[in-house]
Formats: structure tokens, C-alpha cells, sequence
């Protein structure tokens, strides 16, 4: 039995080495396998996946000769919204690229390959070699533009804001708006430069909040603020005006500067107009003879224009500054010359000055308070009321020589020529030679009168003129 099972093993033996017909199977699915992931790998490769876009156009299954030519082709339609809302919509434009931006577009493809395929959504943003001067420039103009026009008609947000009211410090609340931040819809606008249609995102202007560090470091200014004082000259006196008794509100803008809306600063200036200006109030005059008389302030004197003043010194304390001198000052001479102001002697008169005595009938002429001459005059005709008028004057301007030219009562146009003339009042009144008067009397001026001037003697009138200068004062009485 042993010869007969011999050829038996040896037969099944040869056969066990033989490859199997499943071994043939795997073989061949390995290498299908093989084929098929290299087909994919290559693929995938040389192709976009099939949600990517390029500035918003669908690349997916294409080449990157494809994708150039489908680029080049593609059109702008340069519209741009907001959220969902379209603010522009302007002609289509032709995209800029060219095939020197091919290396630009496989540089893309891989950067988004992966090993199998995806459907994965992304857009890439890709700008062209050749400058798109209409969408990097004039369409973003043009957004910037419409921007500030809506933003005109939306509500505006409010600040929160630090205060000095009734007393005490105080910080209002911010309130949020519906304008526009114009700058960060030009950044998300950049960003899409070369999409199709530009989507937007709103972003809103945001108000500064009362805990934001701009406020406590206002809250801080204003603390300082209301500390300030100004010494405040006026002629030869000093007033130091204190911020937190005049000022009654006022506000600190976001970028530190004070705005004052409301003081008492115009009352504190009515108030020293009261005591110290001279306009329009009697002088207090001592005549050649010692007598102390009152004269009204004509055309010399001078005030503070209240109004004006306030704003400057408003200003003043805005600006931090610590002291300054009265600047708007003004008088009843000519275009409203405030005379006077620096003069503060003798009443505000000074000690330089023409003395008028109607009663008398004569001048006086002092220089620093020395009396350089002394003459009878004939002053304005009483009796036909062109008597000289009384106030205090100063001399407007010096002429020789001169016209005079005007009317008087029986001489309506009259025109005489006089070596010197030295004007005091706005009305044509003034001292001047009279070579043709014949009556020198005292009691001339009462029906002999002039038209209203001072006729000074031919022989002493150039002396006169010579010691009278502008803006000396002219006391008549």
C-alpha cells in the first residue's frame, strides 16, 4: 500500500505550487487601484475641485489654461452692495487679466490640491498683472462717494460726551447711529477689488462710550479746566476772572479741545464797562480858574464792545491762556475810534488838552500840563442856535492849508479858504483862523457868531496849530 500512496503526495505536492487563481484576482485589483489613484492624483493635479472660485467665478474641473482663458473672457459686472442692499451698479467692465497671470492661477491650484477630490467651497481673490485703473480707482471713488451721501441722511452717533453743568462734572451717554464706516467698507472693498459683484458686510460708525479711556481722560481736562483763571487787563487795572464762577456750562470735544456755551463772562464785562469806561458819561473836568465841572463825553470816550469781548475771552480760557488785555474797544469818533482809551489822568482826560470857554469867549492850551497859550475866540452864533457844542472832543485831523466848505444860517453853500484848520467834531466844528472877522468882543458869538467853529485871531491860530495834535482831547463848555 505504501508504492501506491507514494506518486499520490508527490503529485498533490507539485500542485500546492502552482499560483492560484485568486492570487491572480488581487493582483490585478491592486493594480487597478494603483492605476485608478494615480489617474485621480494626476488629476487632481491638473484640476481645480469643483466649488473653488477665482473672484467669484466657477473654476471646478478646469485647468489652469482653462481657467486663464475662462478669466480673460469673464466680464465685471461692478456692482456693489451692502448686505443686500445694491448702491452701485455700473457698466460691465473686461477683467484684466492676460496669460502673464497664468503662473499666478497654477500657483492657486496648489495651494488648494488635495490628494482626493473635495467639494470644499472657497473662493480665492486674485489680481492681475495689469493695473484695472476703473476698479482700484474709479469705482472705488465712486462707492466713497455715494457713502458719504447716504451717510447724510442716517443718523449720526452720538459720542458720550464730558460736561460742566450746573456746577459739577457730568458725562452724557453715548447713543449708536446708523452711519456708515466709510474707511472699513473701502478695506472690505480692497479685499474684493476684482470680484464680480462686491458683497459688502455693514459696518457702522461706533460712538465713543463713557468708560472708554478718551472720556476718563477728558473728565481730567475738565477738572483742570474749571481750575483756570485769567488775569484780565483793562486800561491799568487787573481783574482775575475765575472759570468756575463765570463759566456755567461747557464741553470737552474727543480730540481734548473745550468749547465754553454758556457764562456770565458778557455780565462780568457789562460790569466793568459800568465802572471804568468813559463813553457817552460826564467827565470830571478842572478849568483853568480851579473850578471842578462835569462835561459829557461827545466824541471822545471810549467802552467795551461786551459782546465781542466775551468771545475773546471765552477763547481765552478755551485756550489756556493766563492772562490778557481788553481788544475791543470802542468810540463815537470817526469809523467809532475809541479815544482815551490809554489815558487815564485827569479824569481820563489827561494833561494835554484844549480848554473852551463859551462864557468867556477864550481858549486854553495845555501840553504835559504846562499852558502854552492862551487867546479871546469867537465861538458858533447863539442866536441862530449854531452855537459851538459843548462835550468833550478830540481833534479829528490837521489841515493847512484849507477849504471850508458848508452852510450856515443865510449862507446855505458857503466856501472860504483859512491858513490852519483843526477839526473836533464829526460835524464839521473846529478851530481855524478868521482874517475877515472884524468883531473880536466878548459878546460877540451871541448874535456875530461863526457857524458853529471856534475863530481863533489870524496872529495866534498858528501857534495854536502848532501845539494842537490828532486825538487830543476838547473840552467845551
Amino acid at each position: 500500500m505504501s508504492s501506491v500512496n507514494e506518486p499520490i503526495q508527490t503529485e498533490r505536492s507539485n500542485q500546492s505550487k502552482k499560483p492560484s487563481k485568486r492570487n491572480f484576482i488581487i493582483i490585478g485589483a491592486i493594480i487597478i487601484i494603483a492605476l485608478i489613484l494615480a489617474g485621480m492624483s494626476y488629476y487632481q493635479a491638473t484640476r481645480f475641485n469643483s466649488n473653488i472660485t477665482i473672484n467669484g467665478i466657477k473654476v471646478g474641473g478646469l485647468t489652469a489654461d482653462q481657467v486663464m482663458d475662462k478669466l480673460k473672457t469673464s466680464k465685471l459686472t461692478n456692482r456693489v452692495y451692502i448686505g443686500k442692499q445694491l448702491i452701485l451698479d455700473k457698466k460691465d467692465t473686461q477683467m484684466a487679466f492676460t496669460d502673464k497671470d497664468l503662473p499666478k492661477v497654477k500657483k492657486l491650484m496648489k495651494k488648494q490640491w488635495t490628494f482626493l477630490p473635495s467639494k470644499k467651497e472657497k473662493d480665492y481673490a486674485l489680481a492681475p498683472e495689469k493695473t484695472d485703473h476703473f476698479r482700484t480707482e474709479t469705482l472705488k471713488k465712486q462707492l466713497k462717494k455715494e457713502l458719504q451721501f447716504m451717510n447724510k441722511s442716517l443718523k449720526a452717533p452720538v459720542d458720550a460726551q464730558v460736561k460742566w453743568e450746573q456746577g459739577k462734572i457730568v458725562i452724557s451717554e453715548s447713543k449708536d447711529g446708523k452711519q456708515y464706516d466709510i474707511d472699513a467698507l473701502l478695506k472690505d472693498y480692497d479685499k474684493q477689488v476684482y470680484t464680480s459683484d462686491v458683497h459688502l458686510e455693514p459696518v457702522f460708525i461706533q460712538p465713543i462710550k463713557s468708560d472708554d479711556p478718551i472720556i476718563k481722560e477728558n473728565e481730567k481736562k475738565m477738572q483742570d479746566f474749571i481750575q483756570r483763571s485769567i488775569d484780565y487787563k483793562v486800561q491799568d487795572k487787573v481783574y482775575t476772572l475765575q472759570a468756575n464762577e463765570l463759566v456755567k456750562k461747557a464741553s470737552i470735544s474727543n480730540d481734548g479741545k473745550v468749547s465754553i456755551t454758556e457764562s456770565d463772562m458778557q455780565k462780568k464785562v457789562d460790569e466793568i464797562n459800568k465802572s471804568q469806561s468813559t463813553l457817552n458819561k460826564d467827565f470830571k473836568f478842572k478849568t483853568h480858574s480851579g473850578k471842578v465841572i462835569s462835561v459829557r463825553g461827545q466824541g471822545y470816550g471810549w467802552a467795551i464792545d461786551a459782546e465781542k469781548e466775551t468771545a475773546m475771552l471765552e477763547k481765552a480760557f478755551e485756550k489756556g491762556k493766563e492772562s490778557t488785555s481788553a481788544s475791543n474797544i470802542y468810540g463815537n469818533g470817526w469809523d467809532y475810534d475809541a479815544i482815551g482809551y490809554e489815558t487815564t489822568a485827569n479824569n481820563g482826560i489827561g494833561d494835554t488838552y484844549a480848554e473852551v470857554s463859551i462864557a468867556d469867549q477864550r481858549i486854553w492850551i495845555y501840553k504835559n500840563g504846562k499852558l502854552i497859550v492862551s487867546t479871546h475866540v469867537v465861538t458858533g452864533k447863539m442866536a441862530t442856535n449854531e452855537g459851538t457844542s459843548p462835550g468833550v472832543w478830540y481833534i479829528l485831523y490837521k489841515a493847512s492849508p484849507y477849504t471850508l466848505r458848508g452852510s450856515a444860517v443865510g449862507n446855505p453853500n458857503y466856501s472860504v479858504d483859512v491858513k490852519y484848520w483843526a477839526p473836533f467834531t464829526n460835524d464839521g466844528q473846529g478851530f481855524h483862523d478868521a482874517d475877515w472877522r472884524k468883531n473880536w468882543a466878548g459878546n460877540a458869538y451871541l448874535k456875530e457868531g461863526s457857524a458853529g467853529c471856534v475863530n481863533t485871531p489870524p496872529d495866534v491860530m498858528k501857534t495854536v496849530y502848532e501845539h494842537l495834535s490828532t486825538y487830543d482831547p476838547v473840552i467845551v463848555y
